[in-house]
């Protein structure tokens, strides 16, 4: 939608008045979980209305609940919505930014509109179906079954959701009005810009009406820097017409270092009164992937260095308010990315907003993921889709990328979907539709280097360390692919790792565990990997991410990547996790904690502010035999960093990208048994500017077999208990080894937190070094017992709130 300055409040009281304004229509919603076919067959349903607000999805808990499969079907939404009794003629239409995947939409019993395919927003016209001076019945029943013809491909690594995930407005509209503004600009340079703006007129005046359309642009401090005007005759119901302003002298250049975003302003006037007015953001830039690379921005080459998101955040599914959309991309900022690939589908308003403010550069995504193609009515909607998602998010000055589908030969949902002469026709297709509609963005896919002659750009499959190759083999697969593909960025590289999990001695990155090359095999069962036979510990996957980003941030050619996925993400595609159903190769977990890896990815990217993380916080216990030397890494953007064991420093250590690991800062020391800290204190010209602490718990022997799971507790700030079971040996000494599932549950007054897909959320979860945590919240003058059990362990139980009886 239009960035529109209007009236925004919680419930509509429609103003009798000839302008535009905005209304949200996300409280107050009743909510019917039954899949009725149509809405004469509500009274029958045996289930009770409830009350939500939205963003809602029906898919909160199900998707990383212990049992297999989460709800694919319909549901029922139900609000009133009062219309005074107006005068003037307005148009009164429903503003959905998502509904996921199909809905219909019935106003008073009548229906008034609908969309197949979610992740976009749509528009609802219901002037014709509302009674004025009395209150109105929306009824919305949302879809999402399973259907071959609507992409994204049930077979895709991730949620469905259902529901209506994004937010809900009511636009009110004057007879005569202003849509669908696009702002173009054909030419940038850093001593002028070229700007035009096209507009659509609308007219339901039923005769030729005389306007003048002014347009004005805004620089940042909201100073005019162009204008143009033009009158005009409006025939008939719609009409387009296009501005062509002045040029914009020595522009302010959006870029990831300042993002700079001038406003065009566009008022249609009749008798110099304003009738209507709309406004929206642009940025002035230019971009350039040159052939074999690197990438330019504004003349200047940029490393892109980038990470993918999904949109799902615990407790809330995709139905997430806009501050944690905003929340998600701040962080991604802060890690120090420029470039974030949406994945795999087009994202909320709020994301695109937050990138065109943050400066990060955007890689779009049509949601074509998995399931190869079907007939007639699949190519239908997957085009119209495209060319939805084209139109609304056409303004935005982050967007370099617009991707065309990911993996699409995968797992056909049609006999002979893979059909590789079938899929190049189509992404041809998809390909011309993209150009003609917005020549001014790249065109891309992943995984379908068969058609590389197809699009602008190609991200090939390349997974060092992970599911193919060895991740010390990542030059080599870098100049491999560029000798290939002329133009490609890497999409896509990483692990999973499991939050706790560590080991003093993680996989090499110089053994080659498969000799399937360096992509993903859609058969993993087939492959010898680190995926199926690594231990999925943070250690792994930091030396991992340390050595990819040691090589990519040193190659003078190298367009960039994006490291999959910032944060851990829904999947029913994978049971046997450590946290089932979650994919864990986020560098923060599903709540947005920071795993270990986070701050790699900073170290690497950021100059400020200054920082020491030692890796690790979640490795507080640790063993080997005496006077073994154990290696301390420090990740830090400080130019020094000197490192004190137990009070006594270890020395001074130089940052330098061309060492590896840890830049340099590496330490070999030797705790002490018992308890240990370690510090390291960040130098800039040699004074201290920022300073991390660790403690650490060493022990010389190594621990006995398990003998039972020990249980204890303690209060959370807020009020919550954070139960943790270690499984320990006879001596009481955790087993740092033991990584085996385990299984919690309660019973009494109070709530054990569930279904997050957190580390301390999770009923179901394996150990990490022996330990396990879960989150309680009591009851006030309640009790509960609370179990821990595997096939291991009987059961170990702990009160909280009371005594044993």
């Amino acid at each position: 939608m239009l960035r529109q300055e209007l009236t925004q409040q919680a419930e509509p009281t429609i103003k009798d008045e000839p302008r535009r304004q905005r209304y949200s229509l996300n409280e107050r919603w009743e909510y019917l979980e039954d899949d009725l076919g149509d809405q004469a067959s509500l009274n029958q349903s045996s289930r009770k209305w409830e009350t939500v607000a939205l963003p809602h999805t029906w898919n909160v808990w199900d998707v990383v609940d212990p049992v297999p499969g989460y709800r694919r079907s319909g549901g029922w939404y139900r609000k009133d919505l009062f219309v005074p009794n107006y005068r003037n003629d307005l148009r009164l239409l429903l503003s959905f930014e998502g509904v996921d995947i199909t809905c219909e939409v019935f106003v008073n019993g009548m229906k008034a509109g609908g969309h197949v395919g979610g992740y976009v927003g749509f528009e609802v016209d219901i002037t014709d179906f509302v009674r004025k001076g009395t209150t109105n019945t929306l009824l919305v029943r949302a879809s999402n079954a399973y259907d071959p013809n609507v992409i994204p491909s049930q077979k895709s690594d991730f949620c469905i959701y259902g529901g209506i995930t994004r937010d809900v407005w009511l636009d009110v509209l004057p007879e005569t009005y202003l849509a669908d503004l696009r702002i173009r600009t054909p030419k940038v340079s850093k001593t002028r810009a070229e700007v035009e703006v096209e507009v659509l007129v609308g007219n339901e005046s039923g005769t030729a009406q005389q306007f003048e359309l002014e347009c004005l642009l805004l620089d940042r401090e909201g100073r005019e820097v162009s204008k143009a005007n033009v009158a005009q005759e409006v025939r008939g119901k719609e009409q387009a017409f296009t501005l062509k302003l002045p040029a914009v002298k020595n522009p302010s250049l959006w870029s990831p270092s300042d993002p700079a975003l001038y406003t065009a302003r566009v008022r249609l006037k009749r008798s110099n009164r304003i009738v209507d007015e709309v406004a929206d953001r642009f940025g002035c830039r230019w971009f350039e992937f040159k052939d074999r690379g690197p990438f330019f921005l504004n003349g200047e080459r940029l490393l892109l260095r980038g990470t993918h998101r999904h949109e799902d955040y615990a407790g809330y599914g995709n139905a997430m308010p806009d501050s944690l959309h905003r929340k998600d991309m701040q962080m991604i900022k802060e890690m120090g990315a420029n470039f974030v690939r949406l994945a795999h589908y087009p994202q909320d308003p709020e994301v695109y907003r937050a990138c065109d403010e943050l400066g990060l550069l955007v890689w779009d995504e049509l949601p074509w993921c998995r399931g190869g193609m079907g007939g007639e009515e699949w190519k239908t909607h997957t085009k119209r889709l495209l060319e939805e998602q084209i139109n609304r998010y056409y303004n935005h000055p982050s967007i370099i990328i617009r991707s065309l589908g990911n993996e699409m030969y995968w797992l056909p949902d049609f006999p002979g979907g893979d059909h590789l002469d079938s899929l190049r026709a189509m992404v041809k297709e998809l390909n011309d539709i993209s150009h003609r509609l917005d020549p001014s963005r790249l065109t891309s896919t992943r995984k379908f280097t068969e058609g590389v002659d197809l699009v602008d750009i190609v991200s090939p499959s390349i997974w060092p360390g992970w599911y193919g190759g060895y991740y010390k083999g990542y030059e080599t697969a870098l100049n491999t692919a560029r000798a290939n593909l002329p133009r490609f960025f890497h999409a896509e590289y990483g692990g999973d790792s499991h939050v706790g999990r560590h080991t003093e001695n993680p996989v090499s990155g110089d053994a080659t565990t498969t000799s399937d090359g360096w992509e993903e095999n859609i058969k993993p069962q087939a492959v010898k990997n680190v995926a199926n036979e690594g231990d999925w510990s943070e250690s792994y996957i930091i030396d991992l991410f340390d050595w990819m980003l040691h090589v990519s941030e040193q190659l003078p050619w190298f367009t960039g990547n994006a490291q999959w996925a910032f944060k851990d993400f829904p999947t029913p595609l994978r049971p046997e996790n450590p946290i089932p159903y979650i994919n864990q190769k986020g560098v923060v977990d599903r709540a947005g904690k920071p795993k270990d890896a986070y701050y790699v990815f900073k170290s690497y990217w950021t100059t400020s502010p200054l920082f020491c993380y030692i890796e690790s916080h979640t490795w507080n216990e640790r063993s080997g035999p005496e006077k073994t030397p154990r290696p301390v890494n420090v990740f830090s953007n400080c130019p020094e960093v000197e490192l004190f064991l137990n009070g006594v420093s270890q020395g001074i250590r130089k940052r330098d990208i061309g060492r590896y690991p840890a830049s340099g800062l590496s330490w070999e020391v030797r705790f002490r048994e018992g308890p240990n800290t370690l510090s390291a204190m960040g130098l800039k010209e040699g004074k201290r500017v920022t300073e991390d602490t660790l403690a650490v718990r060493y022990w010389y022997a190594k621990n006995l077999l398990p003998d039972q799971i020990a249980l204890s507790a303690e209060t959370l700030p807020g009020g919550n208990v954070l139960v943790t079971a270690l499984v320990v040996d006879k001596n009481g000494r955790r087993c740092l080894e033991y990584n085996k599932r385990v299984y919690f549950t309660f019973e009494g007054k109070g709530e054990l937190l569930v279904n997050y897909g957190t580390p301390t959320r999770s009923s179901v979860i394996e150990m990490a070094n022996g330990r396990a945590q879960i989150e309680f919240v009591p009851q006030s003058g309640g009790s509960a017992v609370i179990e821990a059990r595997n096939q291991d362990f009987k059961g170990a139980y702990i009160i909280i709130g009371g005594s044993h009886p």
